[in-house]
């Protein structure tokens, strides 16, 4: 059993900002997975709903996932989601069920 955490982000982009989301969370891609405690970071778009995404992301564990909170490229998009999104973005975290 593995004791990764896995996280879900759901966003909603403000009408006429879809583009600048999907290339927000795309820029998010290389400086995640190049994290050490970075595991999977990977973003899908809903292709009935053009508004909104989701990230997929897999740490090593919560530290690696804090340290993560605190780097530039986060605090970036964190700045630019409260701009461009039509509500605040949803976070869940996962882990796995014991066996």
């Amino acid at each position: 059993m593995s004791n990764t955490l896995t996280i879900v982000a759901g966003f909603t982009a403000k009408p006429g900002q879809e583009q600048r989301l999907r290339d927000e969370l795309e820029a998010m891609i290389a400086p995640s997975l190049a994290e050490e405690g970075c595991l999977g970071y990977q973003p899908y778009a809903d292709p009935a709903r053009p508004d909104r995404m989701i990230i997929v992301e897999e740490w090593v564990d919560s530290a690696a996932l804090d340290f993560h909170f605190s780097l530039p490229h986060f605090t970036h998009i964190a700045q630019v989601l409260e701009e461009i999104l039509a509500e605040p973005f949803t976070l869940r975290r996962l882990t796995d069920i014991p066996a």
